[in-house]
């Protein structure tokens, strides 16, 4: 699996195959890219890195900020100006955009810093990343989960130089920089320094190693050197007085000569990030190779917990790549939470919980169940300390700049975490679930019923369904019966008389785009439509069966365009994630053939090989852990400790779950390719036993054994006599 991850898919913009079928029906609003990056990162790890242009949004690439159709560029090929420290992955405007401590090797005086050099032989996998200065500089660089190795290998040159830049962070858009408030450096040894900066109140710190001793080591201000200074300390900066400042080594090089950097970091101080360094790397002066991998084989050991069998190379790449893209976030960091004593478990970049909640948290569920508790205990602390469950953190201090965008997406997780029966303190956890669902919106849904934007209405009344799963978990049945009528409320966000969300205001779409969310109680929500023939029919007309095909917005579309684009009222094909769990909405109204036509279409056009090959922002992974479920023939009802089942995109494929591992073989399978048939789900054994229902439970999954499932090329009638469970015809709770 590692040997076929592209990390340089979905760094470029949107370049996919003309769709074909109802695919080229589907609007994508949002931007063509992936905005994704290239940079080494280990799973889950505090640190990425990566080559830096200062673009958006992970300052890796060629484009500026936009938020619809196709990025305007900003250069027109790869540069850079170093190398920087922690990346976004795949997310859009969240204005959190790190960057810290670049490097940049140079041949240059120091005047020169900041200035942009051309990109080439660049090369990534998993946990490595490397490219060429114009200059001639190989640059190399790898991570461990806390720390980070550089490798330059230099030309024949009189005075060479490594410049670590302490004051840079963000991007060189406007209003994308990230000025420290607070920064001291101090020179401790010939090549040794310790640092930390402050930024968005968030303490960070390193702790700094080069093996070339020889050289000159020298601080630097407003680019000018200070010979014989050790320190530089900053107790107040404003972006107004802000000067670059940061550390330089300097010397003679022979042709091919090698010069290594390390780099520990910590937001407990400069003590831990030392020992952080040396916990990754260990005390030696070179630890590259070693480093790269140990990271490598950790990378190898996550991307081999699922196998499938294809022939086609290009979709052996795309889906290591979709598992890797999947594991690179959230950034788990245990013991150092700069914010509250607590040394146990913190994580940061949880972002977007509105995207990855679907898909990538119910995938780390299944891969990595102690990691997935791991972060389950982070967002306790996080509303322990902070007063509420975040809908996205940051390395920043304040827990939620997100609210408008959803609510009580955390709930969702926890439920699945506590119905597998995995360990967490569900006491403190409810305690904190029943407290967040009153804050922001939560209190006019109590007082009202409903809450605008509507979708939070919906978000509400599942964050109750969740919340009571914790509580009979826990033996309280008086807090199961007074969520009972408040998780019963998502039914007045709807309007009876069009089957769809009441008008409102909408983050990142419509209301039709919302309005085929996968509700605890979906048997009610179709009898609402009016039953299953209508429901079917206005899902007919949201995937575009029977539509012209339109085009997609281009590079800086107008108001007009937009607004076209809007009124159509259609699937946004995963250029954007509010309906991407729609195509599973068929199945509770008996239609799994239309949920495997739409499946098939989206993961044989949306998705390809190259730097262009995702269709919008792959969101943390949200985007590429859809493909990964999707492949795989199964959708995880998240929160409901459920999983409809589907047909496959693979002959065979091995899951490594908690309990063994789940096979999930087929007959009559024929390698599929855009434009070729679907092929349809006819009949499924679990461990040999026939399966009519069209799902898993949770439980069923984590115990891992082999699904057979018989496809065929025309519809069957498995799935079409019975419906997944909805809580008003089921003796679920509520």
């Amino acid at each position: 699996m590692i040997d076929r991850v592209d990390p340089f898919i979905g760094t470029d913009v949107t370049a996919l195959a003309e769709p074909v079928g109802i695919a080229a029906t589907w609007w994508w609003p949002k931007p063509q890219v992936g905005n994704t990056h290239p940079g080494a990162t280990h799973p889950l790890g505090m640190v990425s890195a990566c080559a830096y242009s200062g673009a958006y949004p992970t300052g890796y690439g060629r484009y500026d900020l936009v938020t619809e159709g196709v990025p305007p560029q900003v250069h027109d090929r790869q540069l850079a100006s170093g190398f920087t420290h922690f990346q976004q992955s795949g997310t859009g405007a969240i204005r959190k955009y790190y960057n810290y401590f670049r490097v940049t090797p140079m041949l240059a005086p120091l005047d020169e810093l900041g200035g942009l050099w051309e990109i080439e032989e660049e090369s990534a996998e998993p946990g490595w990343y490397a490219a060429t200065t114009a200059s001639g500089i190989r640059c190399e660089v790898t991570v461990g989960p806390k720390s980070a190795v550089h490798r330059y290998t230099f030309p024949r040159h009189h005075d060479a130089r490594l410049v670590i830049d302490f004051s840079l962070g963000g991007l060189t858009i406007p209003h994308g920089r990230t000025v420290p408030l607070r920064a001291h450096l101090h020179a401790i040894a010939p090549g040794v320094a310790q640092g930390e900066i402050v930024v968005e109140g968030a303490p960070l710190a390193v702790h700094v190693e080069c093996d070339a001793t020889q050289w000159r080591q020298m601080l630097w201000y407003d680019r000018r050197l200070m010979p014989g200074g050790t320190r530089l300390d900053f107790d107040y900066i404003r972006p107004t007085t802000l000067r670059p400042f940061g550390l330089m080594w300097a010397g003679p090089t022979e042709p091919g000569q090698v010069v290594e950097l390390r780099f520990g970091f910590s937001l407990r101080g400069v003590d831990q990030a030392e020992a952080n360094l040396y916990r990754d790397c260990g005390p030696g002066p070179s630890s590259f190779e070693s480093r790269r991998l140990a990271t490598s084989d950790t990378w190898r050991e996550h991307l081999d917990a699922i196998s499938v069998d294809t022939s086609s190379k290009d979709r052996q790449t795309v889906f290591s790549t979709a598992l890797y893209h999947s594991l690179i976030k959230p950034c788990m960091a245990p013991g150092e939470s700069p914010f509250w004593p607590a040394s146990g478990a913190f994580a940061f970049d949880i972002a977007t919980m509105w995207d990855i909640y679907r898909t990538q948290l119910p995938l780390l569920t299944a891969l990595l169940p102690e990691r997935a508790v791991e972060l389950a205990q982070a967002l306790l602390y996080i509303s322990e300390e902070e007063g509420n469950l975040p809908i996205g953190y940051r390395m920043a201090r304040g827990a939620d700049q997100f609210s408008r965008q959803a609510s009580a997406l955390a709930h969702t997780f926890l439920a699945d975490l506590c119905q597998l029966g995995l360990g967490l303190d569900w006491d403190w956890a409810l305690v904190h679930m029943h407290t967040d669902l009153r804050r922001m919106y939560g209190e006019d849904f109590l007082q009202r019923g409903e809450v605008h934007p509507i979708s939070h209405t919906l978000d509400l009344a599942f964050g109750y369904w969740c919340t009571s799963k914790i509580a009979d978990h826990v033996g309280d049945p008086a807090l199961v019966a007074e969520f009972a009528p408040l998780a019963a409320q998502w039914a007045n966000a709807f309007d009876p008389a069009t089957g769809l969300l009441k008008d409102s205001t909408f983050y990142e779409g419509g209301k039709w785009n919302y309005s085929f969310r996968l509700v605890h109680d979906m048997a009610a929500r179709i009898a609402l439509a009016g039953g299953e023939e209508a429901f079917v029919w206005l899902l007919d007309q949201f995937f575009g069966f029977g539509a012209p095909a339109v085009t997609q917005p281009g590079v800086r579309p107008g108001v007009a365009e937009m607004a076209r684009g809007y009124a159509l009222n259609r699937f946004e094909g995963l250029n954007n994630e509010p309906d991407m769990e729609a195509p599973w909405a068929y199945q509770y109204a008996g239609r799994p053939d239309r949920t495997a036509d739409v499946v098939h279409a989206i993961v044989h056009n949306q998705f390809g090989t190259g730097r262009g090959g995702l269709p919008g922002n792959d969101d943390s992974g949200g985007l590429s852990s859809w493909y990964v479920w999707a492949t795989l023939g199964l959708f995880p009802v998240a929160g409901q400790n459920l999983f409809l089942i589907n047909a496959p995109a693979w002959r065979e494929s091995r899951t490594r779950v908690s309990g063994g591992t789940m096979t999930i073989a087929t007959s009559g399978f024929v390698e599929p390719a855009p434009g070729d048939p679907v092929q349809y789900v006819q009949s499924v054994e679990l461990d040999g036993v026939p399966l009519e229902r069209t799902w898993l439970t949770g439980n069923e999954l984590h115990r891992g054994g082999r699904l057979l499932i018989e496809l065929g090329p025309v519809p069957g009638t498995w799935g079409t006599g019975i419906r997944p469970p909805s809580a008003s015809t089921s003796d679920l709770p509520l």
